[in-house]
């Protein structure tokens, strides 16, 4: 029997800029190999859990650019339960593992 991979949460590095309302938008995915993955487009910001690999935080629906075509995808922001510390929270995506 074949086991199904199993989603796993991978803590990546993201270029953002904030609007002048304050709202944070991501630009660049730095993926932990060093690639780099241009954000083409935010679709759409909700609060919501990441139901495959666990945790809670706001859920990105982007569009990637790549180098012949573009796709869509989830980027999650984990908000940092430590009000107190200097980090406002971490991004993370979804991968399946082995």
């Amino acid at each position: 029997m074949v086991k199904a991979p199993k989603p796993v949460k991978v803590y990546v590095g993201v270029d953002v800029a904030f609007d002048d309302s304050g709202r944070m938008r991501p630009h660049v995915i730095h993926w932990e190999d060093g690639s780099r993955y241009k954000i083409d487009r935010v679709l759409d910001v909700r609060p919501a859990p990441a139901a495959r690999a666990g945790g809670q935080g706001d859920r990105y629906r982007i569009r990637l650019l790549g180098k012949e075509t573009c796709w869509e995808t989830y980027i999650f922001f984990e908000h940092n339960a430590d009000c107190s510390s200097q980090i406002p929270g971490r991004w993370f995506v979804e991968r399946k593992e082995e």
